[in-house]
């Protein structure tokens, strides 16, 4: 893992290990690395922000100006970008990352993009195994969806705090409170905060119709500006608060033991379906989620 650390080469490395995860997952030299970075004790320390929100909303502005305060602050940061796939080539199209302008020289600033391809969660595939390895190396690491919409939701299953966008003007309180994406922020942002009033509007809206509380987190509804850095301060105390909860009640630890679960049984059921993957009891096998996936994996196809 040291290798893969804040250097030119440490990069280049890391975009090596990132693109055999998705050309190999299952191979033994991919799991050794998802099972060491899945027990290091530096994950554990990484807060991973999930940015979702309808396309256009600025998500992608706002990740750059969040990213320059982290930095400015000493924080390593990792971004995961989630594009549209080329209809060519399935590949992503790049549009999210083309938005993100960062120091080339700075080697504590790592930008990965992921086609969603035909997945309509707001993820890709394999998004959640990326986000793994690259908590154990960065301070904050941020994952931004494709931005699809109100089934947008898989971002709940690899992000410990999750950010949703909102557009001034983007609709009244019945429209927050159709079901989907609305369930899952812990922290909601009006973007485009410098419009004015619109934006003020919108969050008394999304206020009004959110209500979102649990485990004694209550969402706080935002006005931001990435233009001009109003509320900016506040989305970071937000993070920060939202994730010290986590850390003191246990959640954090609960939430991410929850993500992998949820992510191996996933796998199993888009490899052989869900009649056959219920087959397949947790006590098949141990360890990581990447390991058991394997393991159960290969039980099932004998079967």
């Amino acid at each position: 893992m040291q290798a893969l650390r804040g250097t030119a080469e440490g990069k280049a490395a890391l975009a090596r290990a990132l693109g055999d995860i998705e050309a190999a997952p299952d191979a033994p030299a991919t799991i050794a690395l998802l099972d060491e970075a899945y027990a290091s004790p530096r994950a554990a320390q990484c807060h991973v922000v999930g940015i979702t929100g309808p396309p256009g909303v600025g998500k992608s502005t706002l990740v750059g100006a969040l990213v320059d305060r982290w930095r400015a602050d000493g924080k390593s940061v990792g971004v995961i970008a989630v594009d549209p796939s080329s209809r060519r080539s399935g590949g992503a199209l790049l549009g999210d990352r083309t938005r993100l302008r960062t120091d080339p020289e700075d080697h504590a600033i790592f930008i990965r993009s992921m086609a969603a391809r035909e997945r309509l969660g707001g993820l890709a595939a394999l998004t959640y195994p990326a986000a793994v390895l690259m908590r154990a190396l960065f301070d904050v690491l941020v994952i931004e969806t494709v931005g699809v919409g109100q089934s947008e939701t898989e971002i709940a299953g690899a992000a410990d705090t999750v950010l949703l966008c909102l557009q001034p003007g983007s609709g009244d309180s019945l429209q927050y409170m159709k079901a989907g994406i609305v369930e899952i922020p812990d922290i909601v942002a009006v973007t485009k905060g410098d419009v004015g009033e619109a934006a003020r509007r919108t969050a008394s809206d999304a206020a009004g119709a959110l209500s979102l509380e649990a485990g004694g987190w209550s969402a706080p509804v935002l006005v931001v500006s990435a233009q001009t850095g109003a509320g900016l301060d506040e989305l970071l105390s937000a993070f920060e608060r939202h994730r010290a909860l986590l850390v003191e009640t246990g959640r954090l630890a609960a939430k991410r033991a929850e993500q992998a679960e949820a992510w191996l049984a996933e796998g199993l059921r888009e490899r052989f379906g869900s009649a056959r993957a219920e087959r397949a009891a947790p006590a098949d096998a141990t360890g990581s989620p990447f390991r058991r996936l394997v393991a159960l994996a290969s039980l099932l196809a004998k079967g």
